[in-house]
C-alpha cells in the first residue's frame, strides 16, 4: 500500500481489499503498508521489505497476499524490480492476488501480458510526473521563489501567501505547509549581514585566504548560521553563493527518480536574477570570482596531484574534509570540479579508498538488519496475539505491557590474532527486562546467532562480555527468536466455574 490520492489511499485500499477478501472467503491476518513512502525503490518502504522477509523466513502464516493493484509494489523506473518482488512471493509459496485489476492473476499469458504493461504504465506514470514537478520548480525559481535548503548566513526565508502578504518569518528546518504559500529569501540580523561583508572584504581587500578568514572566525568565537565552526568550504560557500548579491539559482545537482545524484554543469542551472534584495555588492562579488578563479589557475592540475600526495604521505588517508582543512590544498569541491570527483584524484595519486566504503557498506547492511529483525519481531509477536511498541529508534520494545526488550547489534571484527570479537551496540543507560543481541558472520552479512537473555542473568557485565564468552553464556545463545517469542504469546484461560 501507499498513500497517493484519490481511489489509491490507504483506507480505500484497505476497504477494497477487505471486501475481496469477504468474497472470497479469505481471512486476513496481517496487513503490510508503507504510508507516506515513495514508490521509486525498496528503500524506506518498511512495509514491503517486512513482507519479503516474512515470506522468504517463512515466518508468515498465510498462503496468499491481496494487493490492490500492480502499481502497488512500486513505480519503480524499471518494470522488472516490481515483477521481481511478485517473484519472490511466489517462489516462497505465497500466491499473489490482486483486487482492483480486471483480470485474474493466474500465470496465464493473458495476465502476465497485462502485468507487464501495467508495470510499464507505471514506470512511465512516474517519468512523466517527475518531468510536469521539474518543470513546475523551474518555473518557481523563475519567479523568484526559493526552493529547499537553509538561508545561509545574513539571509532568512519568509513564508508568503498566493499574493505575496507576508505570514511569517521561517525558522531552521521549518517548512510550509499550504501548496500555494511560498517562501523568499530577505536579508537577516545585521549581524550576521556584517559577518558577511566583513568575509567579503578580508578576501577582496585584505588578500586573506579562505583557510585565513575561518580560523579568524572562530578565535572570535563566531559560528556559522547552523551554530558550528567555521571551515574553509563554509568560507567558500559564502563567497560563491550567488544568493548573496540577490539571485535565484537552482539545479546544480539532480536526483530524478531516485537513482543518480547528479552535479549539472552552468548551462543547465535555472535562475532568476534580481529576485532577492541583495546584501553585498555586485562588484565586489565578482572581484571575489575573479581572485577566486585567479589562484585556482596558478596550481596546474599536476601540482594540485603533488599536494594532494603529500597530505596523502602525511596522513596515510585522504577525505574531503581532510583536504579542506590542510593548508596547502586547494579545496574538496576544486579537486570535484577539475577532475570530475574525489575518487578520480584519489586514483591519481595512488590512494584506495575501498576500505573506507567497505566499512560504509558494512555499517549499511547492519542497519538493514537490525531493522529487519526488530519489524519481524513486533509483526510475529502481533500475529501471535500480542502487542509489541517501539519505545526507542534503536530498537527497545514494550511487549505486552508488561516486559521491556532491548535489541542491539553484535558487529563482527578481527582481533589482532584473527579471531572473531563482537562489539554491541547497545543504547546507553537501557534498562531492559531482556536483553537481545545479534551476532553477525564474521563478514557481517548475515545472522550468525542470538543472544537472548534476561538482564538479571547478564548482571552488571557489558553485552559485549556475554556476546563473547560463548562458554560461560552458553545456554542463551539461540539460531532463532523463538525464545523470545515464546515470551510474548499470549495463552487464552478459561474462566473459573
Amino acid at each position: 500500500m501507499s498513500t497517493d490520492h484519490q481511489s489509491y489511499s490507504i483506507d480505500n485500499q484497505k476497504d477494497a481489499i477487505r471486501e475481496f477478501a469477504d468474497a472470497m472467503n479469505y481471512d486476513i491476518v496481517a496487513t503490510y503498508e508503507d504510508p507516506g513512502r515513495s514508490g521509486l525503490n525498496l528503500e524506506g518502504r518498511a512495509g514491503l521489505q517486512r513482507l519479503l522477509a516474512d515470506v522468504e523466513t517463512k515466518n508468515a502464516d498465510f498462503e496468499i497476499v491481496i494487493v490492490y493493484d500492480v502499481s502497488r509494489w512500486g513505480r519503480f523506473p524499471n518494470p522488472d524490480e516490481s515483477a521481481s518482488y511478485e517473484y519472490r512471493c511466489r517462489v516462497a509459496g505465497v500466491r499473489i492476488e490482486y483486487c482492483g485489476e480486471q483480470f485474474t492473476n493466474d500465470g496465464s499469458i493473458g495476465s502476465d501480458l497485462l502485468k507487464a504493461i501495467k508495470r510499464t504504465m507505471a514506470a512511465e506514470h512516474s517519468r512523466v510526473l517527475s518531468v510536469k514537478v521539474f518543470a513546475g520548480q523551474c518555473r518557481l525559481i523563475q519567479m523568484g521563489y526559493r526552493q529547499g535548503g537553509s538561508s545561509g548566513l545574513g539571509l532568512r526565508r519568509r513564508l508568503i501567501d498566493q499574493h505575496g502578504r507576508t505570514k511569517t518569518m521561517l525558522a531552521l528546518k521549518e517548512y510550509k505547509s499550504l501548496q500555494t504559500d511560498r517562501v523568499i529569501l530577505v536579508p537577516g540580523p545585521p549581524d550576521e549581514i556584517a559577518t558577511v561583508r566583513w568575509i567579503y572584504d578580508e578576501y577582496v581587500m585584505a588578500g586573506r585566504t579562505e583557510l585565513q578568514i575561518a580560523r579568524s572566525l572562530n578565535a572570535k568565537g563566531v559560528v556559522t548560521d547552523l551554530n558550528r565552526s567555521w571551515k574553509r568550504e563554509s568560507i567558500h560557500q559564502i563567497l560563491s553563493n550567488e544568493k548573496y548579491v540577490g539571485n535565484n539559482v537552482w539545479n546544480r545537482q539532480s536526483f530524478k527518480l531516485k537513482q543518480r545524484k547528479v552535479t549539472n554543469d552552468t548551462t543547465r542551472l535555472v535562475r532568476a536574477d534580481g529576485a532577492f534584495e541583495p546584501i553585498v555588492d555586485r562588484k565586489l562579488f565578482d572581484r571575489a570570482q575573479a581572485i577566486a578563479d585567479a589562484r585556482s589557475s596558478k596550481m596546474s592540475n599536476d601540482q594540485m596531484l603533488v599536494v594532494l600526495a603529500q597530505l596523502l604521505k602525511r596522513r596515510g588517508t585522504l577525505s574531503g574534509p581532510m583536504i579542506d582543512a590542510a593548508a596547502d590544498c586547494p579545496p574538496s569541491s576544486r579537486y570535484r570540479k577539475k577532475f570530475g570527483s574525489l575518487l578520480r584524484a584519489y586514483k591519481l595519486v595512488g590512494y584506495d579508498p575501498s576500505q573506507n566504503y567497505r566499512f560504509l557498506d558494512i555499517r549499511r547492511r547492519l542497519r538493514e538488519v537490525f531493522e529487519e529483525v526488530v519489524q519481524t519481531t513486533i509483526a510475529t509477536i502481533e500475529r501471535a496475539g500480542g502487542s509489541a511498541v517501539r519505545q526507542s529508534a534503536l530498537g527497545v520494545l514494550r511487549v505486552n505491557d508488561e516486559f521491556t526488550v532491548a535489541i542491539a547489534m553484535g558487529r563482527c571484527r578481527a582481533t589482532p590474532y584473527g579471531y572473531p570479537h563482537w562489539v554491541a551496540s547497545a543504547e546507553r543507560g537501557t534498562a531492559a527486562d531482556v536483553k537481545v543481541a545479534i551476532r553477525m558472520s564474521p563478514d557481517n552479512q548475515t545472522i550468525l546467532d542470538y543472544l537472548i537473555a534476561p538482564a538479571n542473568e547478564i548482571g552488571g557485565k557489558p553485552l559485549n562480555c556475554a556476546l563473547n564468552k560463548r562458554l560461560e553464556f552458553n545456554t542463551f545463545f539461540y539460531k532463532s527468536l523463538d525464545p523470545l517469542f515464546a515470551l510474548a504469546e499470549r495463552d487464552a484461560i478459561s474462566a473459573a466455574r
